[in-house]
This record gives C-alpha cells, sequence and structure tokens, in this order.
C-alpha cells in the first residue's frame, strides 16, 4: 500500500464474484466485510492518513468555523427544569446543566413546593441534587454515550446505562440516590431500552446477533443478573422489541414494531411477573401506538386510514372491535401523536412538510369539545407537543424551531391557549458579525417538479444580502427514508455558512414523511429510485432558479441520507461541486442479500427482499451507488463512517471509495476522501467540543471546495 502522506491509498482487490437470480457481479472489494481484517483497519488508518494530508490546509478555516460555533453557543447554561409528582406523593423539578468546557452535561433535580412557578436554577442551589455527572462518567473513554436514565416511580434511584465503544450495547447500573451508592449492576451487553415496573423491578431489553432488540428480562434491584427472567422474546427477525410505561407508572407497555406492523402487550406494574396482555394482536399492515388514560386506552392507527385516525376503547376490551373513532382520517394530514390529560387531548401532526399540534378539551366524563388547531407566524417551522408526565395537569409544553428560529420551549395553557415562552435557545453575539438577528435571513419554500410530474417541497434559507442571480453557492441536504421527515430546522453551525452567502435547502424527497404516508409509499421498495431522481430535481431548482451557482452546488446526507447522496451522484454527476456522504448506506444490495447482517432481515419491508424477489434485486441494482460507478467526473467527495457503527457497517463506504477511485475520472481538484471514526458509532463521535470540531471539519470541506473560504 502507497503511502497514504504522499498518495491515495490503493485498496487490494481480491476475485469474488456474486452470483443472485443467474446475474454473476464481480465484487473484488467484498473482503472488506471483515471490519477485524488487520488489511482493512491498515487501509481504513492509511485513508485517515491521507485524508489529513489532502485536508491540512482546511485548519485555519476549520478553526474559524468552530471558534463560531463556540462564540455563538451559550456553553454553561440549563434546560428548564420540568416538574415531576412522584407516586409517594413527593415532587421534584428536573432539568439539565453544562458547563463551559465540559463535553457532556449534568442531569439535576431540586424539590418542588409548587408546579406553578419555575425556578431559577441559573446557579446551583444547596437543595440541587445531581443525578448523573457524565462528565465524570465520561472521563477516560474516547467515546461515550448515555443509554437510558430513568428515576424510579417512587423518585428514590436512578437507573442508567452507558456506552464506550458506540456499538449500541450498554452496561445497566442502579444508583440510591439518597446516598448516590451504585446498588446493582453493571448488567452487561444490554439494549438501550427499559422501564421501571414498581420501585423495585426493572425491564430491559436485549439484542441479538443482528442487533436486534428481540427480548425483554426482569430485573429485582439487589439480586444477581442471572438471577434475572425472560419476560418476552420475539422471533420474528422483522420485529424490535421496546419498553414503555404509561404516564401514572402503573402499566407497562411491551411494543413490536416492523416497518409495516406493530403490536403492543400490556403489564401491570405492581405484578411484573405476572401476565402480558395484547391489545390488538399483529395483523400484516397494521399499526397502531397505544396512550394510557385511567379510562380508556387511546390509539393512533392506520386501519383503513393511511394517514392515521384516532380511536379509544375500554381497558378490559381493548381489541380492534371496540375501538371507537374520535378524530376521522384527514387525507391531507398524517396524524403521528398523540398525549391524552385530564382536561385536553393533544395530537400531533404533519401537514405540506409542516409540523402542527391540535389540542381537543376534554370533560370530566370524558366527552370531547371543539378541537383547536395551533397556528403560527412563520413560514417554515417545526412545533410538537412535549409529555408532560403529570396527567392532571393543566398545562403542556411546546417545543418550536424554524430556519432562522432557535429551538424554544412554550408553555401553552390548556383552558385558555395562553402560551408563555419558556426559553429560547440563545445565540450569542459573534466577535466579527455581531449580534443574531433572524430578520436579517430570508426563509422560503421552493417546488421541485419530478420526472413523473410529482411536486416536491424544498425549504430554503439565505441571508437578505445574498442575491439571488445564480452567483452563490449553494448546500442541499437530504434524507427521504423510513417515513423520517426532514422538518425546517436551525443550526448553530449553519449560521456561519450563511453569514458567507451560502443558500441552504433541504429537498424532502419521497420516502420521508413530510408529506405522509403516501409520500413515504412513493419512495419505498420499488418506488425507491424515486428518492433520488427528487434530489436531483431539486438541485437543479436551486441552479436554474438563480439560487444557486451552476458550479457550486453542494449536497449532504448521512446514512439512508447518504444512499440518497450516492445514488443522486449517479444520476447526475455534473449538477453538483462536491458531496458529503456520512455513514452512507452505499452498498445496498450487499447488506440487504445479507440476512446475517445486523438489521437485514427487518429492513426487506423498506427495501424489499432481493434473495426473493428479482424485481428487487434488479431494482436495487440498478440503484446501487456502489454498483453503478462510471468512467466520468465526479464531484468531490467526502465519506466519513465509524469503525464500530452497527446500522451502516463501515465496509460500505470503504468499498464505495475504494471503486470509486479505479473508476472515476476526477482530477486532484475533486478529491474523493475517507475518515473514519475509529472509536465511534452511527451518530460519530461523542462528546459537544469534539462534534463541533467534526462538524467544523466537514463545513471548512465543503466551503472550500465551492470557493467560498
Amino acid at each position: 500500500m502507497p503511502d497514504a502522506m504522499t498518495s491515495a491509498p490503493d485498496a487490494p482487490q481480491r476475485p469474488f464474484t456474486r452470483t443472485v437470480h443467474g446475474d454473476e457481479v464481480a465484487d473484488p472489494y467484498r473482503w472488506m466485510a471483515d471490519k477485524t481484517d488487520p488489511e482493512l483497519l491498515a487501509y481504513l488508518e492509511a485513508e485517515n492518513a491521507w485524508t489529513a494530508t489532502h485536508t491540512e490546509h482546511l485548519a485555519p478555516l476549520a478553526d474559524e468555523l468552530y471558534e463560531d460555533i463556540r462564540a455563538r453557543t451559550k456553553q454553561t447554561d440549563m434546560s428548564v427544569p420540568l416538574h415531576v409528582t412522584h407516586t409517594d406523593g413527593s415532587a421534584y423539578w428536573y432539568y439539565g446543566r453544562t458547563r463551559e468546557g465540559d463535553d457532556y452535561g449534568r442531569t439535576c433535580r431540586i424539590p418542588a413546593t409548587n408546579r406553578d412557578d419555575i425556578p431559577d436554577v441559573t446557579e446551583p442551589s444547596p437543595e440541587e441534587e445531581v443525578l448523573i455527572d457524565a462528565q465524570a462518567l465520561a472521563q477516560g473513554h474516547d467515546f461515550f454515550s448515555i443509554g437510558l436514565a430513568l428515576v424510579s416511580p417512587d423518585g428514590r434511584r436512578l437507573a442508567y446505562s452507558i456506552d464506550t465503544r458506540g456499538d449500541e450495547r450498554y452496561d445497566l447500573y442502579v444508583v440510591e440516590l439518597a446516598t448516590g451508592e451504585v446498588i446493582d449492576g453493571p448488567i452487561t451487553g444490554i439494549g438501550a431500552g427499559g422501564v421501571w415496573a414498581g420501585p423495585d423491578w426493572l425491564l430491559y431489553t436485549r439484542v441479538d446477533a443482528a442487533w436486534r432488540p428481540h427480548e425483554v428480562w426482569r430485573h429485582r434491584i439487589g439480586s444477581p443478573a442471572d438471577a434475572d427472567a425472560l419476560v418476552f422474546t420475539e422471533p420474528d427477525e422483522r420485529f424490535w422489541v421496546g419498553v414503555d410505561t404509561s404516564r401514572d407508572y402503573q402499566w407497562v407497555f411491551v411494543d413490536l414494531a416492523s416497518k409495516t406492523t406493530t403490536e403492543t402487550h400490556l403489564l401491570r406494574a405492581d405484578d411484573p411477573t405476572g401476565p402480558l396482555t395484547v391489545v390488538q394482536p399483529r395483523r400484516p399492515g397494521l399499526e397502531y401506538s397505544v396512550e394510557m388514560a385511567p379510562d380508556a386506552l387511546w390509539i393512533l392507527h392506520n386501519d383503513g386510514a393511511p394517514q392515521f385516525k384516532l380511536s379509544r376503547a375500554p381497558l378490559a376490551t381493548p381489541g380492534i372491535e371496540h375501538w371507537e373513532t374520535v378524530i376521522e382520517e384527514r387525507p391531507e394530514t398524517r396524524l403521528t401523536g398523540v398525549s391524552v390529560y385530564a382536561t385536553a387531548v393533544v395530537v400531533d401532526h404533519r401537514t405540506n412538510a409542516l409540523a402542527g399540534v391540535t389540542v381537543i378539551p376534554r370533560e370530566a366524563d370524558g366527552t370531547l369539545g371543539t378541537l383547536t388547531e395551533l397556528t403560527f407566524d412563520e413560514a417554515l417551522y417545526d412545533v410538537g407537543s412535549e409529555d408532560s408526565p403529570d396527567f392532571d395537569t393543566d398545562r403542556i409544553r411546546l417545543g418550536y424551531e424554524s430556519m432562522v428560529s432557535p429551538p424554544s420551549v412554550w408553555e401553552y395553557q390548556l383552558a385558555t391557549g395562553t402560551r408563555r415562552l419558556l426559553k429560547q435557545t440563545p445565540v450569542l453575539d459573534h466577535p466579527v458579525h455581531g449580534a443574531y438577528d433572524p430578520t436579517a435571513y430570508v426563509s422560503e419554500r421552493l417546488w421541485a417538479t419530478a420526472a413523473d410530474g410529482t411536486r416536491v417541497p424544498i425549504s430554503l434559507v439565505r441571508h437578505r444580502d445574498t442575491p439571488v442571480d445564480g452567483t452563490a453557492p449553494g448546500l442541499l441536504y437530504g434524507y427521504g427514508a423510513y417515513e423520517a421527515p426532514t422538518m425546517p430546522y436551525f443550526a448553530m453551525s449553519r449560521v456561519s455558512l450563511l453569514d458567507k452567502g451560502f443558500v441552504f435547502a433541504i429537498a424532502h424527497v419521497r420516502g420521508g414523511g413530510e408529506l405522509g404516508r403516501p409520500w413515504y409509499d412513493g419512495g419505498k421498495e420499488l418506488a425507491k429510485p424515486n428518492t433520488f431522481s427528487d434530489f436531483v430535481a431539486c438541485g437543479h431548482v436551486l441552479v436554474d432558479e438563480g439560487h444557486v451557482a451552476p458550479d457550486r452546488l453542494l449536497a449532504e446526507g448521512g446514512s439512508a441520507g447518504g444512499l440518497l447522496i450516492g445514488a443522486a451522484v449517479n444520476l447526475a454527476p455534473e449538477l453538483f461541486r462536491a458531496v458529503h456522504a456520512a455513514v452512507p448506506f452505499v452498498d445496498p444490495l450487499t447488506t440487504i442479500l445479507n440476512p446475517d447482517l445486523p438489521l437485514t432481515v427487518m429492513e426487506w419491508e423498506e427495501w424489499g427482499n432481493p434473495v426473493e424477489d428479482p424485481e428487487v434485486y434488479a431494482c436495487m441494482k440498478a440503484y446501487s451507488p456502489y454498483e453503478n460507478i462510471a468512467a466520468v467526473q465526479y464531484p468531490a467527495i467526502l465519506a466519513t463512517t465509524s469503525l464500530n457503527d452497527t446500522r451502516v457497517e463501515v465496509t460500505e463506504p470503504a468499498k464505495w471509495v475504494a471503486r470509486l477511485r479505479d473508476v472515476a475520472t476526477n482530477g486532484e481538484d475533486r478529491p474523493i476522501l475517507l475518515k473514519t471514526e475509529m472509536v465511534a458509532g452511527h451518530g460519530g463521535v461523542s462528546g459537544r467540543y469534539k462534534g463541533w470540531r467534526e462538524r467544523a471539519f466537514q463545513l471548512a470541506w465543503l466551503v472550500d471546495q465551492a470557493g467560498a473560504n
């Protein structure tokens, strides 16, 4: 292998032929599937060295962008305290606290005497308890992530779990809060999920060899882990298992979900060794979620309603034959969540690529009043209700942000509709650019027309001084999978781009959830190619309408959005000047053909099953980024990944970069780079300062490629 400091690595090739449905495909980089192979590890290190060499000139710009983030961020800060009443009658205000210089925060609480008056916790009081000091727990670890962090229903104990590799396997501990003593654990190698069942029992999940949460286990506090009992196991490899609790801590939910079907079981929290009761047995294509109120189950579901409707059912007879419709399906609106309180029902939804919240008054006898649709002043925004832990509350909280308005927390009075701003994330004065002024920026909705005539929404933001004359640099972001929406959101790091004259846009392509279930269905399985052609159409609109210069359009996406980037540059390599693909799913057919790989079987309902269906195989082969690289000039490419990623194996971007180097005709001005975090997972590096450093590097590379530094 050549010296990575003087030339790009040349990955070894080993003969391998894949034969499926009579189709033979040469894959000389198949050997990279073994992440423990010393030759692969050496290759990744060589790529890192080459990337460092090729980007060392970016250090001043990356430092500038990093300092911009630091300067604008209030680093010593706290969240808005949240009132929680425990089963023993005690009440506390819970909040998070960050300190300048710390990568990780603290979770704290103070006793509450009045839930109407939110305390000022700017400075720690003598009553403050530190429940979790993540900064202290992270010491000595290159990677650190907290899975669950749950106070027991009676407020006396804390259960928390940590991951120090990035592979999403956690170790669980229990702390007696009165003394700070760790009284239980570690219970090792568990999944991320877990709940309390009363004050003395924990239920947690375990994952199988494919990283699928497939079991629920029961642990009595103080008992050895080998005495834990299996509560539930799911043999169907398409289904994930999760656990949750009702707002009053009286019930545990065991939730099962594939990409198209769900099933929920109930367990009394005061009888954790008792039987599970199924709400509605699974039926292919039926999806439902359960909200518990003292008088009924409230069920959001898609039975005869692709955009979902809301029903309720008696707790004693929860099956679908007893579901009474409360809110009918609205074809233009996708219902996404419901919270039920003593005096109101709160429903979250999405309409026209915008989120919304509906509030319905609820009388003591259960009668529902006239619904109120909350309205907001900006044209583009994201909003959602924040679940209150108290059933008898008279107020809820809303989270709100837009492409120009930083995230804020609002209090909404259920009886009067009065709103009160509790906090908006501060954007501090910049030493050069001064105070942040949201009116200095313009956000707007554009529309692209896809190849089949479908109109695709675009959310765009720019500085008011940035001309719409075809000269500006621009960054187009997309995802487009799993019905996951990318809503108009604020990013502190983006302000620097906008101040440099960049246009930033989100392509709300099919496969995502911005326009509801039909939008998702229009970009999955055999319709997946729509996702990629939609993105290309959005790129053309930015250029054709003069928002972005033809030679200064950049693109970015991660995970399934990395697949989007890889497929888009195959479709239109001339459209983009440079792209960043983060943990990119760029060898999807190889992965989805192998049921032994993590998560593959569960993914068949998203992408189709190419093992059994030749049509699916042909479709995926036709759009797979790795299998469709052409001998043309590609955009400059930065692929970032992590060795311990269990969702998109490091193998995929490594193979993709190796083949791009073999086939593409790029010159030195359009480099193809791979950067691997050797101790991290799907989300990349941990710790906010390291995260800012990494984001600054990525943006510096993009800015440099656009000639905007």
